[in-house]
């Protein structure tokens, strides 16, 4: 029986002076220590492993995120390592560590006592059907459709759904400026990232001081109450910054 090859998979960076413990983490049905690897005053979190690859399902993302959420609920200043990098020998994250010790030592102010909230604003089926078929653009551009054979109706199929497209690209810009620009007003940073599907018309990511997570809270609500019969909400976090921290890793060899 040939012994299992072990690495050292890794989950996030700290600002730290001590030798930090964070429990196991359990880890495709088998409990896992977790541990530092130090240098300076930044430490990576990691635990060791079977070394292989690890597939992203919902099963190890969860695993991934609770340890990085274990850590942010102890430590201030978390630099967020997205999944699956794993490692042949803690000498091998030492030396990652020390690589990008002069990011993280420019990232730590800007991260510290900061949390990450995702807001999607997802439209209602029958309001977005409403909008749409209340067009007068699209109403036009139909009636020139309806009555033509498939072949003649051909350029007027294309403009109506560059007018439909333009509806849909009128609604984001209004979502922009009626939610994500009053929360990105009491954001340190904020993004919109791409939507994901034609009902999102929002998908943001917001910077907040963990102090001011209730006043965001209470205005995503007020947001949430004028817009409730047009619109979902989907309201997570709080996550590590993983939208506005930008960390390259060098994993060649591992």
């Amino acid at each position: 029986m040939t012994q299992e090859e072990t690495g050292v998979y890794i989950f996030c960076g700290i600002q730290t002076n001590q030798d930090d413990e964070f429990g196991k983490i359990e880890v495709e049905g088998e409990k896992r220590e977790t541990y530092t690897i130090r240098y300076k005053d930044a430490a990576i979190v990691a635990a060791t492993m079977p070394m292989k690859i690890y597939s992203p399902n919902r099963e190890n993302l969860i695993m991934h995120q609770t340890m990085v959420s274990n850590v942010m609920a102890e430590k201030d200043a978390v630099i967020p390592i997205s999944f699956g990098n794993i490692f042949k020998s803690k000498d091998d994250v030492k030396v990652l560590l020390e690589n990008l010790y002069p990011q993280f030592e420019t990232l730590f102010p800007e991260i510290k006592g900061k949390i990450e909230l995702g807001l999607k604003v997802i439209g209602k089926q029958e309001w977005l059907e409403s909008v749409v078929n209340e067009n007068p653009d699209i109403e036009k551009v139909a009636k020139e459709v309806r009555g033509k054979s498939k072949e003649a109706g051909y350029y007027d199929r294309i403009k109506l759904g560059e007018a439909t497209q333009n509806v849909f690209k009128n609604l984001r810009s209004k979502i922009e400026t009626d939610i994500y620009e009053p929360l990105a007003n009491m954001s340190t940073a904020s993004k919109v990232n791409e939507p994901q599907g034609e009902k999102m018309l929002l998908n943001a990511a917001f910077l907040i001081d963990r102090e001011g997570e209730k006043a965001f809270d209470d205005m995503v609500n007020k947001l949430y109450e004028d817009w409730e019969k047009e619109v979902d909400f989907k309201y997570t976090g709080p996550w590590a910054a993983y939208n506005f921290v930008n960390i390259r890793l060098n994993i060649e060899g591992s």
